[in-house]
């Protein structure tokens, strides 16, 4: 996952706005007791998502994959007072450290836990969205895009992360590999879907920013 080298990525965190206590106690923690660590965003991509949100100001979240929470309580830094944001995961191991770390945070009431597969959750939720981030299992990238585009509001923005998928975008594509397939397909429909303005960032293993039209 590391595009450019350890000592560059390193400045760039220096020079970036400094990881809240909070999230590095998460940070921490995660890194201690859960396993793949590395599936948290962590401090540069979550000051990313922390800074998205407060430029687009949502009221309403949906976030598809929630893992310790730590993307969650970033994008929770944008919302506005009156906001809430709705997070899905299939884990159920996970909801009480998720749990913990929201009610410690100034967003606790407002962030609604699901517990499911996201295909079966969506469709459940009777609301418009401003703010998507989608971080889940990416053989189902392109359901969720379908099933969540009906639901934001015009001129909202849709997150997708790990688009780069450590660079196998660029590998030749090997017959089992469904994950990498579904991505090219999803990185192609975004760059030409009329509904949507779409800009691949190279942030940590690729988080592509999609304005609907």
């Amino acid at each position: 996952m590391h595009f450019i080298s350890q000592e560059l990525e390193d400045y760039i965190e220096q020079h970036s706005e400094k990881e809240p206590e909070l999230l590095a106690a998460l940070n921490k923690e995660t890194y201690q007791k859960i396993l793949l660590p590395r599936m948290l965003s962590g401090h540069f991509q979550g000051r990313v998502l922390s800074m998205l949100s407060k430029l687009i100001r949502p009221v309403n979240i949906l976030e598809i994959g929630t893992y310790t929470g730590y993307a969650a309580l970033c994008l929770c830094e944008g919302m506005q007072e009156n906001g809430s944001l709705h997070t899905i995961d299939i884990k159920e191991e996970l909801i009480d450290f998720q749990r913990k770390y929201f009610d410690r945070s100034p967003w606790g009431k407002q962030i609604v836990q699901h517990l499911g597969e996201a295909i079966d959750v969506i469709p459940t939720l009777n609301i418009k969205f401003d703010l998507v981030f989608i971080d889940a299992d990416k053989e189902n990238y392109l359901h969720y895009y379908e099933l969540i585009l009906p639901k934001m509001n015009r001129g909202g923005i849709i997150l997708s992360d790990n688009v780069l998928w450590s660079g196998k975008v660029l590998e030749p594509l090997q017959a089992n590999d469904i994950s990498t397939k579904v991505l090219l397909e999803y990185n192609e429909l975004l760059k030409n879907d009329p509904r949507v303005e779409t800009v691949l960032l190279p942030i940590r293993d690729g988080l592509t920013v999609s304005r609907v039209l």
